[in-house]
Order: structure tokens, then sequence, then C-alpha cells
């Protein structure tokens, strides 16, 4: 540690306190503080009325990830039960610094990491921190197989999503569990399997879910999701459908016209082919065969 800071711990009699802030992914903004008054610097209003807390944070030299817990109480002016139940706090950015209270200027960073998992009861709520570190716990590189790897609209498929046809927006007509049915649209069966559903207002503005099944009766459209909405979406909220793709060759030529940037291996051989031997009768040159 070094600069103003670092002189004024050196002094012995400090006035120092801990601050946190949480950036979620639908870009709500919160700043809480264990000091017994507000504090306010880089924009943000760090409340010291939330009763949220941390332990001390563990960190190690080498590539050992750096963890942490916060602590705090749920309450309807703060950290909400309905907002973690509804997934808004998942993979949210936390900072957290190490502040003179009498002169926020002096302070430093502590902590940079993400929200994982978070553990509800008795009116409180316990949350893991991680680290930045914890990236490196995930596998990287590409894998041979036959369907693409690559997320439609992603840096490496690069099939412009806001081309026209792809995303459309519609008013919910009724909601089943798992299953959200839309006014029926000019779009083939199927169309938006394996795409997204985003929720654009009411309770459960900013969620979003993908979409397993798509089926359409009764001047319908019936969405099948991989699990239901978190939070309570109801008839009349609008929501904006995405195109799904399965990864496979002839969705991404017919469907998106993209196969020159299609990122999978659809000749690679499959399973069967390691216990694959000759058999008379059959061409055995080596070479590639359909069916």
């Amino acid at each position: 540690m070094s600069g103003p800071l670092a002189v004024h711990l050196a002094t012995g009699a400090t006035t120092v306190c801990r601050c946190w802030r949480i950036d979620r992914a639908d870009g709500v903004r919160l700043g809480f503080t264990d000091h017994d008054r507000d504090l306010i610097f880089e924009d943000v209003v760090f409340r010291a009325d939330t009763g949220m807390t941390a332990r001390s944070l563990s960190q190690s030299t080498g590539l050992s990830v750096d963890n942490t817990e916060a602590l705090g109480i749920l309450s309807d002016a703060a950290v909400t039960e309905a907002d973690i139940a509804a997934g808004r706090y998942d993979g949210a950015e936390v900072r957290s610094w190490l502040v003179n209270w009498a002169r926020p200027g002096e302070r430093e960073l502590r902590f940079r990491g993400t929200l994982g998992e978070i553990v509800r009861g008795g009116g409180a709520f316990h949350a893991e921190l991680r680290g930045l570190a914890e990236a490196l716990n995930q596998p990287v590189g590409r894998a041979y197989q036959p369907v693409c790897d690559a997320v439609l609209g992603d840096a490496a498929c690069r099939f412009d999503l806001t081309a026209p046809g792809f995303r459309l927006e519609a008013d919910v007509a009724k909601v089943e569990g798992a299953v959200v049915s839309v006014p029926d649209m000019d779009r083939v069966r199927g169309f938006f399997r394996h795409g997204r559903l985003e929720v654009l207002g009411g309770a459960a503005a900013g969620l979003s879910e993908m979409v397993r099944e798509d089926g359409a009766r009764g001047g319908l459209r019936h969405l099948t999701l991989w699990q239901a909405l978190r939070a309570d979406l109801k008839p009349g909220d609008r929501v904006r459908l995405t195109a799904g793709c399965d990864g496979q060759a002839a969705t991404c030529r017919g469907k998106f016209g993209n196969f020159l940037n299609f990122r999978g291996f659809p000749h690679v051989p499959g399973e069967d082919w390691l216990a694959a031997v000759p058999r008379s009768g059959e061409v055995n040159d080596g070479g590639r065969r359909d069916g």
C-alpha cells in the first residue's frame, strides 16, 4: 500500500471503514459501507443504513482464488429477497475499498470480483464473493465437434441479430409455469427454439431465459423455457424474442445464411468410427461416404 491512505494508516490514529459497490447485470448500481454515515465517491452513495458488512478477505500469491463473504440484512430499502430470488444479483460485479471516511479521496481498492452463491435465511443473506482469479478455473480452448461452439450473435458467430425478422417483441398473453404464451406470429414452428426470451416490462423486467420448445396452437405461440422466470411475469408484460440456433451446419446455412462463420466440424468422425473395422463387400478406401 502506498499513497495518502498509507500515510494516514502510519499515524496509528485512523479513521477508516470499508465500502462495497455492486454492479448488477441490469445496470443497477448499489453502494454500502460499514461506517455510521453515508459516504459519496465515484458518483455513488455508499449507504450506512443497510446492515451490510463483510468478513476479512483471504488473499494469497499465485493463481489461487481470493475469496470473502458479504453479510447483510434483507430489506426493501437495500437488497430484497425478491431480487435475490429472481436472480438479479447472479454474477454481479463487486468492488471493495478501504476508505478514510474523514477524507474519502484517501482510499484503496482491496477487492474486485463477482457475487457467487447467495444463501438466504432468518431475514438475512450470506453472499460468497469470488475474486478475479476465479476466471482461471474455466476451461480454455475449443472442442472439435460437429456442432458450432459459438453463441449466436457473438464475436465468433458474427451474425447481426439486429437484422430484420430475428428479434421480435410481443405482449404476454398467458403464463403457466415455464410456458409463456404470446400472440402467434409469422414464423415457422421452432423458430425460437434454443433462442432467448427477455422481459422488457413489469415486475420481471431485465430477466431472460433460454427457450427449450417453440410451438403454436389456438392462435398463440407457446414458448417453453428451460426454467420458469424467478419473478412474477404477467399477461400484458412486454417481451423480446430472439431466434434460436441449434448449432447445426444446415441451420447456419439455411436459417441465418452465415455458413462462412460456422465454427463446427461437421465431417469429424463419430465415436463409432473408433471401433470400425474393414468388411468385405464395402468400400474400404478411407474416403468419406454420405448416409
